[in-house]
């Protein structure tokens, strides 16, 4: 560590102020590895100071949650007497540094997160953001990230099951790349990670420690972004085959009950996760750098203490059963090594064999942190820039194809395609062909999970776009019959020491407090991503929401396709508007301001097409959403390979609706539905014309739509060609 003594606190992230904080805690000046385990853990990305306030927010309990906040993962239980264990992490900056190996090791710090808690990992889902697709440097970012995502899931045999993709301009140098995981375990096996029993040992498993890594995630999340490479060997190195044989021997060691507890080790290392674990447990923990397996020679103290290496974890071990723990770890050819004790000092001690070089308090380190006040000022107006693709003139057939070629609607079968979404042989529905991804469960029911987020929107309400997105991921779980068990998010947003950015992230968050409540949806965990911000400004702010529920019969899930014959419907309280949408973005026509629905208006819908599905009577069902109910009605008839004809006046004349706006038009509350005459003819009297309008019927081979002065007739081939086109822009 060659800094003048004057300024290494700064050199490692710390503020002048945090630094004397320390001296006080510790009675004396830091050395410098205590230093650098206290840069690490007071990081934003660890000790999120700017956020944690806003959280307490969040509705965190409810009747299914088995593990809340605050553990690897959070977990909620089934009816089966199973638990579902799910989180969504960001691998951000990593990923705009070295996009395939950020990625990768994205996807492995989830799957470890899950499996931590005793739980299979058996889905994998993301969630990514990307400049304009006419960057080359967002195309290579792209064709990298999913290169990266593919490479780890396909090779340790986790499908990846679902996702979405948006591409726009404020992500051009700050791209998001958050992974979300999914596992079962057996509830009562759950594992949680606090360090109990003084004289247990502290055993490490998993990859050698090297220094690839180092200053890695905790570093470059707490920080605005800077160009050049000069950030590259702080991204860490993914080994899959490495985790999968890591994941198998945790799994049965726990399934002997071999383990106290176990933790993954993630961004800043053994620092981290000693820290950690010890807080949870109220306990102290030495750890012998000397006992550390290294990959290299002459690693420093401080370097083994904050190295990211990635497929490692440490557990607590009772002594007498440390030789069968080592015994299953070599039928698993995964290293371990017992490297350190549980104490009752409180404290984290580090030894260099009989030489102590670092104690701290663990209070101290895990929870001194000065936690920030937020100073949030709403911005002037729109302050982000919009170039223009489309033209205000063009007529409705035309706007169409460009909504469907759009690349943020689009198919994204050339990302899917290179991932196994159907290995563990689970898998229900896959990608694009229905709003959620559906798993079967062993004991004949399934489960749902939905990952959604809608920067722009959030840009122009930060609470409003919010609240959408939480009624997104609801809504899509609807449309497959399943019923909401709990939620997890991941909160990009830019610098939250600008006042308009706090001001951004004070508001969703509120937002996503609301909507929780109103929907009655625990957050059982998630992941913040400050400082995702360039000279050339930040990121939208970007909530990005992760849902999982319950359906009794995977079976009757409903797909996004059309059937020759089907009479189609629209149902909700849908009332869309052209701001925020789609289409005001190819216009360049983008400001701040979006309408607002009532929540209990859109639960309301929600739970009808829940009911519909689970009953059989709905074969499709499709949320209405990015490029409104037009280009919902041609997915719905793509999927198909069907046309669709449908009269939208009435649509028109009960909302007060230009033609354009009804169909281009965005905004919750909306849902396709489409079935056997009967059921939809039964739906709609049952509801009435103010929830449910029948619109068409699909047949034919074109999408035929009136809506007052905007009508439009194509070819469903034409519609598919436009919706297809990304595939030929990446390649």
């Amino acid at each position: 560590m060659s800094v003048t003594e004057a300024n290494r606190h700064r050199e490692l992230g710390l503020t002048d102020s945090e630094y004397e904080r320390i001296r006080e805690l510790l009675e004396r000046d830091p050395n410098d590895l205590e230093l650098a385990m206290f840069s690490l853990l007071w990081s934003e990305h660890c000790a999120y100071k700017h956020s944690r306030k806003l959280l307490r927010r969040l509705p965190t309990e409810g009747p299914r949650v088995t593990m809340g906040p605050g553990e690897n993962a959070g977990a909620v239980a089934l009816g089966s007497g199973q638990a579902v264990a799910f989180k969504v992490e960001s691998h951000n900056h990593p990923s705009a540094v070295e996009p395939f190996q950020g990625a990768a090791t994205g996807v492995g710090g989830i799957l470890r997160d899950v499996f931590a808690l005793g739980a299979r990992p058996i889905a994998v889902l993301d969630s990514l953001r990307f400049g304009e697709l006419d960057s080359e440097r967002s195309r290579y970012l792209f064709d990298r990230v999913v290169a990266g995502i593919g490479h780890y899931g396909n090779s340790i045999g986790v499908p990846t099951v679902g996702g979405e993709v948006y591409f726009e301009a404020p992500y051009e140098h700050n791209c998001l790349v958050n992974a979300m995981c999914v596992g079962l375990a057996r509830a009562d096996d759950l594992i949680r990670s606090a360090a109990a029993g003084v004289g247990n040992s502290v055993v490490l498993l998993g990859a050698s420690t090297g220094r690839d890594g180092i200053g890695g995630a905790s570093v470059l999340a707490s920080a605005e972004l800077e160009a050049g490479d000069e950030k590259r060997p702080s991204v860490q190195i993914g080994d899959p085959f490495e985790e999968k044989k890591l994941m198998e021997c945790c799994l049965e060691l726990l399934d002997h009950g071999l383990l106290v507890a176990l933790q993954d080790l993630g961004a800043a290392g053994l620092t981290s996760s000693a820290g950690e674990m010890a807080a949870k447990g109220g306990v102290g923990l030495d750890v012998d750098v000397d006992r550390v397996p290294l990959r290299e020679a002459d690693m420093e103290p401080f370097e083994v203490m904050i190295s990211e290496s990635q497929e490692r974890m440490l557990a607590v071990v009772e002594p007498g059963r440390l030789d069968e723990v080592l015994a299953v770890c070599e039928r698993w050819q995964t290293s371990a090594a017992a490297i350190g004790e549980v104490t009752d000092t409180r404290r984290i001690r580090v030894l260099e064999g009989d030489e102590v070089v670092g104690d701290v308090p663990v209070e101290a380190l895990v929870d001194g942190c000065p936690l920030y006040d937020l100073e949030p000022a709403e911005p002037d107006g729109w302050m982000y820039t919009n170039g223009a693709s489309l033209a205000e003139d063009g007529d409705a057939g035309a706007i169409l194809f460009s909504l469907l070629g759009s690349p943020s609607i689009a198919s994204k079968r050339w990302a899917f395609e290179q991932y196994d979404s159907i290995v563990q042989s689970r898998t229900v529905r896959r990608p694009e062909t229905a709003d959620a991804a559906v798993l079967k469960l062993e004991s004949g029911g399934g489960i749902a999970v939905s990952i959604d987020g809608n920067g722009r929107r959030v840009a122009c309400d930060p609470y409003r776009g919010t609240v959408e997105a939480v009624l997104e991921c609801a809504a899509n779980l609807a449309c497959v019959g399943a019923e909401p068990l709990g939620l997890t998010n991941c909160l990009n947003f830019g610098n939250p020491e600008k006042p308009h950015v706090a001001w951004q992230l004070d508001r969703s968050t509120q937002g996503l407090a609301d909507a929780c409540r109103e929907l009655g949806v625990p957050v059982v965990g998630g992941n913040v991503s400050l400082y995702n911000e360039t000279d050339a400004g930040p990121i939208y702010p970007t909530p990005v929401i992760g849902m999982v529920g319950e359906l009794p019969d995977p079976g009757r899930a409903s797909r996004i396709a059309f059937a020759a014959g089907d009479l189609i419907a629209l149902v909700g309280p849908f009332a869309p508007s052209l701001a925020g949408s789609e289409l005001a973005k190819l216009r360049g026509d983008l400001g701040p301001g979006l309408p607002m629905l009532p929540i209990d208006l859109v639960q309301a819908a929600i739970e009808l097409v829940r009911e519909g599905v689970r009953a059989g009577k709905l074969r499709c069902a499709h949320d209405v959403s990015d490029g409104g109910l037009a280009c919902a009605l041609a997915e719905c008839a793509i999927a198909g390979g069907v046309g669709v004809r449908a009269d939208l006046d009435p649509m028109v004349e009960l909302r007060g609706l230009s033609g354009e706006t009804c169909l281009f038009g965005e905004g919750p509350g909306g849902f396709v539905v489409a079935g056997e005459r009967a059921a939809i003819d039964d739906l709609a009297a049952a509801i009435g014309d103010a929830g449910a309008l029948v619109i068409g019927e699909a047949g034919g081979e074109r999408i035929e739509l009136s809506a007052a002065e905007a009508e439009l007739a194509v070819r469903l081939d034409d519609a598919e060609r436009a919706w297809r086109s990304l595939d030929g822009r990446i390649r």
